[in-house]
């Protein structure tokens, strides 16, 4: 895999996406259905998916591809492949409440090694460089000119007194009790995979998730904190969060700058 071609070819897919899905967003009304487990699925999602499919299968027509709203894509059993998910934060995109992402991943041996996580609503756009190390770049976004890069790296995290970030719409009463065990001096909600974000920027030392994920939903955002110098382990044994599983399900799981004092569930 060339990195480069990957990186730019991610980004600009993105971005097109994010502006497909802000002119459904600022429309005066979109449809909503609903999927087989009741989740919520939009005409921006459909969308999304279609022209980031399109793009990622004419440049790498021999990559297995994994997208959310394809499920004939689910039943593959791959190790190294590109995975997406158009529109991750339904239930905040439906709500308008912006905290949205697009997300497309390169997952290789089961590791997320590339990734782009763009926030349209809230002009944010993070991503791994061609060399895995992530940037943040600062608007107006340009199709084919990459803009102002900064570089982005995790906190040194005060054990004392902790940023924590959880989820807008999945919080309840185990991920309490757990958040609980920690010396928290704040805590921040979010939605969707900007969650990974966060604590990649120093925004946030701490993102601990007891809920059913995807792969799709946390590949793009872990690349992001991997590249960082975070680190994302299942909740049950702190082993890595691994990729390619069965059905492409998570397990729970720890986003966390490595200077956190990890706690036992």
């Amino acid at each position: 895999m060339n990195y480069e071609t990957l990186v730019a070819v991610m980004r600009r897919l993105a971005l097109e996406a994010g502006d497909k899905i802000m002119e459904i967003y600022n429309s005066d009304d979109f449809e909503v259905k609903s999927k087989s487990d009741q989740s919520p699925v939009t005409e921006a999602d459909e969308a999304a998916d279609a022209l980031i499919s399109a793009g990622l299968r004419e440049a790498f027509p021999d990559m297995p591809l994994v997208t959310e709203e394809q499920s004939d894509s689910h039943g593959q059993e791959v190790m190294t492949f590109l995975i997406v998910d158009p529109l991750d934060g339904t239930k905040e995109f439906v709500n308008r409440r912006g905290d949205f992402t697009v997300n497309i991943a390169l997952v290789e041996e089961g590791v997320p090694v590339r990734g782009v996580v763009y926030a349209p609503a809230k002009e944010r756009m993070f991503y791994t460089d061609a060399l895995g190390k992530s940037v943040e770049e600062a608007g107006p976004f340009d199709k084919e000119t990459v803009g102002e890069l900064t570089p982005i790296t995790v906190s040194q995290a005060d054990n004392s007194s902790l940023m924590v970030v959880a989820s807008k719409s999945h919080r309840d009463q185990a991920t309490d009790d757990y958040i609980g065990k920690y010396s928290v001096e704040d805590m921040k909600s979010a939605g969707s995979s900007l969650k990974f974000c966060l604590v990649a920027t120093g925004e946030a030392d701490l993102y601990p998730r007891l809920g059913r994920t995807m792969e799709w939903d946390t590949a793009a955002g872990h690349a992001v904190l991997n590249g960082a110098g975070g680190r994302v382990v299942r909740f049950d044994d702190h082993s890595p969060l691994a990729y390619g599983k069965p059905g492409f399900a998570n397990p729970f799981f720890i986003a966390y700058a490595p200077s956190v004092e990890l706690k036992q569930g």
